[in-house]
């Protein structure tokens, strides 16, 4: 596929996505939001592919947010287009079905920050400074930050970044639970790597039955997830790789999954 705001190399059993725009900090303009749209429902097709890496290119940045032209020219009606737009992009990424980890190296900000809350897992380098600066701009979080962000580190912490607009180090980011590791700058990549082959190895239908079960779960009463739970986990015991990952396991090798 043919992009220009973005590179997409697939190493099966990974892809990895990079947003490529160094020169604006990787800047989450319409045109970027389509290609990683229409990348995303690549991967989604390619049963090679099991986990993914989502990244920026350059040192300094994962995404620095929005595109500022494009957002000054947005009223009334054209804005809450624009938000709804990149919701729902930012919504099937988080309801893929695989794995997808932010590596997040350098100023995640904005619409950046929200991207990577909306991956299943946010791995940054120690240089990583993340925030919700929309506040300053005369705006909201509007891709999720105002939804994502407080389920992810409680109301009070995420409301103090919301309405500061506050810039935080990985450091804080890792406190307060917006990041799940922070690692060197140069080794950002490849613990990402290793963190996404051990994903990869397990069964897929496990992996997509679990993220479906915590996606769909984390809005139910705990009685209704409970109930939600055992149809997954019911439903992966009608699968050959049930029978596969339990025969391996008892014959003492590595299984061998089909994905059926």
């Amino acid at each position: 596929m043919g992009f220009e705001n973005i590179l997409l190399v697939k190493r099966a059993p990974l892809a990895v996505i990079t947003l490529n725009r160094p020169n604006v900090l990787n800047a989450l303009n319409a045109a970027t939001l389509l290609e990683l749209a229409e990348a995303v429902e690549d991967l989604a097709a390619d049963a090679s592919v099991r986990v993914i890496l989502l990244t920026g290119a350059g040192p300094k940045a994962f995404a620095a947010g929005a595109d500022i032209a494009e957002l000054a020219g947005l009223d009334a009606e054209t804005g809450r287009a624009y938000a709804e737009r990149g919701q729902a992009i930012f919504r099937r990424i988080e309801t893929l079905g695989k794995p997808v980890i932010a590596c997040v190296n350098g100023f995640a900000l904005g619409g950046g920050c929200e991207l990577a809350m909306a991956c299943t897992l946010r791995l940054a380098s120690e240089t990583a400074r993340l925030g919700q600066p929309e506040v300053k701009l005369g705006v909201i979080a509007g891709y999720g930050g105002t939804q994502r962000l407080p389920r992810l580190v409680g109301g009070g912490a995420a409301l103090k970044l919301l309405l500061t607009g506050a810039i935080i180090p990985a450091s804080e980011a890792l406190r307060i639970g917006l990041v799940d590791e922070v690692v060197a700058a140069e080794g950002l990549m490849v613990r990402a790597e290793a963190l996404a082959l051990e994903m990869a190895a397990n069964a897929p239908i496990a992996l997509r039955r679990t993220l479906t079960a915590v996606d769909r779960g984390l809005d139910m009463t705990l009685e209704d997830a409970l109930a939600a739970e055992a149809r997954e986990f019911g439903a992966c015991c009608g699968t050959a790789d049930k029978g596969e990952g339990t025969r391996a396991f008892l014959e003492k090798r590595a299984a061998v999954w089909t994905g059926n």
